[in-house]
């Protein structure tokens, strides 16, 4: 199924194995903020593991009533992790039938080059709607969340409090 994509990359002053560890457990509630139509994540429920095995899932509780949820589908320490994203509520439940999430790690000279990847499956009809979403709001918005995630990697690793 073609899907639409975005992507956003960050340096993290960290290892690739770091930014892998400690990316992942990271709360979502803390670095994915309401922007416009796209609403913030509040809360993680029915987390049923840490966040780093094939197959483990989560309920993102979304600041508009709806939720989504997020299951592990592929990992590979240190440089690759995936989720795919299912039961979207309220506005994109109406869009779209699902979507994949991919991050990626590269040692750089600075630290670990961190690639977020999302791609969203429009529902019959929507592409064209999905495909627009996720250029005028879903990319910003990847832009704007992944650097502090990269600063809060960076801020781990190191051991500093900035």
């Amino acid at each position: 199924m073609p899907g639409t994509s975005a992507t956003s990359v960050a340096v993290a002053i960290a290892t690739p194995k770091q930014a892998y560890e400690i990316s992942g457990p990271l709360d979502p509630a803390k670095f994915y903020p309401r922007s416009g139509l796209l609403p913030a994540v509040v809360a993680v429920h029915d987390q049923s593991g840490t966040w780093d095995t094939v197959g483990r899932t989560r309920k993102l509780m979304l600041s508009d009533g709806g939720h989504v949820i997020e299951t592990i589908t592929d990992t590979d320490s240190p440089t690759y992790f995936a989720y795919e994203l299912s039961d979207f509520q309220k506005l994109f439940g109406s869009l779209v039938s699902g979507a994949r999430a991919e991050w990626r790690f590269e040692r750089v000279e600075t630290g670990t080059q961190i690639s977020w990847t999302y791609t969203f499956f429009g529902k019959p009809g929507r592409n064209w709607i999905a495909a627009l979403i996720v250029r005028l709001l879903w990319a910003p918005y990847m832009r704007r969340v992944l650097p502090p995630i990269a600063r809060e990697v960076s801020r781990q690793a190191t051991g500093t409090t900035a």
